[in-house]
């Protein structure tokens, strides 16, 4: 296990040299809803973050729709939580069908825009529009499908930007020395943030953002002092039961995850399938996190390959300092938001 922890140094330092803005553990897509209520008439449903818990300010991203499109109605706007709602009614002359809708600015951002067009025959699709490619051609007559791998995407992209998530992750690797064990953990940190996530997108309970960050970043600082204690061959009820750890912060870690799937107002008949799916890709993000370790703790332990101590224990201290910092970070903008 020595040998894991000096590959988990690579990836820490990875995390380390990660942009401060890609470290917020939510993925705040936008949101494009496009009804049609009559032949070639759509209701417009758009939903954009804002740059910030407590900023009136929202992302300058602007849907551009195809020249066929004519609007209607003066759009209306509104704030809900960390996001600002727009509303507006388009008439496309021979509706929208292969046509492209771009999203003007989406290329200068970190977050992705979910297209969902409700055709009048019950049709439905669904996209995700990424920053490198900010348009999207939607399906001609006849072809349109649900589409709903779409939140399974968004579910993998989810954990794998989600610094902070898989931080908490890799510490809970430095700890754990068996590999029974791992599973054991791995597989508590799966139940409890699956439990919580579903919990978050029914309804049923949440948690206003500013604080959930500062108990997240908590969590990560909280295993700083715990790597320390395998170090010096020590123990703790978080070492000896590093499974009831994982799941306990593992339900605060969910209703993070929750974030950006809530985020995106889905009807209440799109939410079950979207969860599971969205589900299994946060699953599958990081399971893959915790394969690639593994791997490259083989192969290394395969090469023989040694190194400083300094160096094995480089990944607790940025596991460490990172939570430190993020806990400061985070509790100073809740402390904002309550002053």
């Amino acid at each position: 296990m020595r040998v894991l922890r000096l590959v988990l140094m690579v990836c820490a330092l990875v995390v380390a040299l990660v942009p401060a803005d890609a470290r917020a553990h939510e993925l705040q897509p936008a949101f494009l809803e496009l009804s049609e209520a009559a032949p070639g008439s759509f209701e417009v449903l758009w939903k954009l973050p804002s740059l910030g818990v407590a900023s009136d300010a929202r992302l300058p991203i602007v849907p551009v729709f195809p020249d066929n499109c004519r609007q209607l109605r003066e759009p209306s706007s509104s704030r809900a939580g960390t996001a600002w709602i727009f509303t507006a009614r388009l008439e496309c002359s021979g509706g929208l069908a292969g046509r492209t809708i771009a999203f003007e600015g989406l290329e200068a951002f970190v977050t992705d825009v979910l297209v969902r067009v409700q055709r009048l025959d019950g049709g439905v699709e669904t996209h995700v529009v990424k920053p490198l490619q900010p348009s999207v051609t939607l399906r001609a007559a006849g072809e349109a499908r649900r589409g709903a791998w779409a939140y399974l995407y968004l579910g993998i992209e989810h954990i794998l930007l989600g610094v902070d998530h898989l931080l908490f992750v890799l510490g809970l690797l430095l700890i754990v020395r068996e590999r029974w064990t791992l599973v054991q953990t791995v597989t508590a940190f799966t139940v409890a943030h699956s439990i919580t996530l579903a919990v978050a997108t029914f309804g049923v309970a949440s948690v206003a953002p500013a604080p959930l960050n500062a108990v997240i970043a908590l969590s990560i600082l909280f295993l700083g002092p715990e790597i320390v204690r395998v170090w010096r061959g020590e123990t703790s009820f978080t070492i000896r039961h590093p499974w009831v750890v994982a799941f306990a912060f593992g339900l605060l870690h969910g209703f993070g995850f929750a974030s950006g799937l809530a985020a995106l107002g889905l009807p209440s008949s799109e939410i079950p399938l979207a969860l599971l799916l969205f589900n299994v890709g946060v699953e599958a993000g990081q399971l893959a996190f915790v394969a690639v370790i593994l791997l490259l703790e083989r192969a290394f332990r395969l090469l023989d390959i040694r190194w400083p101590t300094f160096a094995a224990r480089l990944p607790g201290y940025v596991v460490g300092t990172l939570g430190a910092f993020w806990t400061i970070q985070r509790v100073a903008v809740l402390l904002r938001g309550v002053a």
